[in-house]
């Protein structure tokens, strides 16, 4: 999950076939995200590594006069997105990398993004670059994990795990917590001409299963998706087999009412264009 090749490889193959499940686990952040990021009007939006595209397709139906653009590297996301948003004029979907993406006549007043800024290799330049091309009045929202010891779907699972497997990039590199550090954020964006920036502290339920076996459901979903998957992957059968019934075991004490939920934090930041 820290490198570009991998979104455009495997890792956005199997984050395209389980955006289902993806947008599930997200969706008690993807409410709050959406309320800061349309507490004023907007004309044009511009959804940073839209994914499979829950957070554009929210914005288009909620604003049929707003044009709203989604740009993600992977074809396989994005080719889910467009399937989903077919009965949107308003809404479209392009290949790219945000980080140096331009449109001529496209100069969005709102910038979003459902954990999809935590993935640039030089996030300062990243910031930049959209500082310089939204319009004077443009809001920026997103979304992105604070630390692993906050989210028990990294930390608990972590523990599961042999050591020296599943351990998260050190701070500030590309990956799921590159922006956990608020001092770190604040600075990147201040120093992009950013204003205005705020920090917001979410805790949400990051649900893993549910349906007719929750804890079968998320066993799967966990073996597939995330930091714990990449390291099952690497591991020899009977050590995979191994830590799969001690995930088992650690899902089962967080099945509570037909659901598997884990915690996870966040941090919603939100600030506005630089001054012109």
């Amino acid at each position: 999950m820290t490198d570009r090749a991998e979104w455009e490889g495997r890792v956005g193959r199997t984050w395209a076939a389980e955006w289902q499940r993806t947008d599930r686990s997200f969706a008690a952040l993807t409410e709050r995200l959406l309320g800061a990021a349309t507490d004023a009007a907007f004309a044009q939006a511009l959804d940073i590594g839209c994914g499979a595209g829950e957070v554009s397709l929210a914005l288009a139906r909620a604003n049929p006069s707003a044009q709203v653009i989604g740009v993600d590297v992977s074809d396989e996301l994005l080719a889910a997105a467009r399937v989903r948003s077919a009965d949107l004029p308003n809404l479209s979907f392009e290949l790219g990398d945000a980080a140096g993406w331009t449109r001529a006549g496209f100069a969005p007043d709102l910038l979003v993004s459902r954990h999809g800024v935590m993935f640039f290799p030089e996030p300062a330049a990243a910031f930049a670059h959209f500082a310089d091309v939204v319009a004077a009045d443009a809001r920026l929202a997103f979304t992105c994990f604070r630390d692993p010891s906050e989210n028990a779907w990294a930390s608990g699972l972590a523990a599961l795990l042999p050591p020296g497997l599943g351990a998260p990039p050190p701070p500030g590199e590309p990956g799921p917590f590159a922006f956990a550090d608020k001092a770190y954020v604040e600075r990147i964006l201040t120093e992009a001409g950013w204003r205005d920036v705020t920090f917001e502290a979410v805790d949400f339920p990051y649900v893993a299963g549910a349906g007719d076996d929750p804890v079968e459901d998320a066993l799967s979903y966990f073996l597939v998706i995330g930091p714990a998957a990449r390291a099952a992957a690497q591991m020899e059968e009977h050590e995979r087999a191994a830590f799969a019934e001690r995930l088992r075991g650690f899902l089962r004490d967080h099945l509570e009412n037909g659901r598997v939920a884990l915690q996870a934090g966040a941090w919603l930041v939100t600030a506005h264009a630089p001054a012109r």
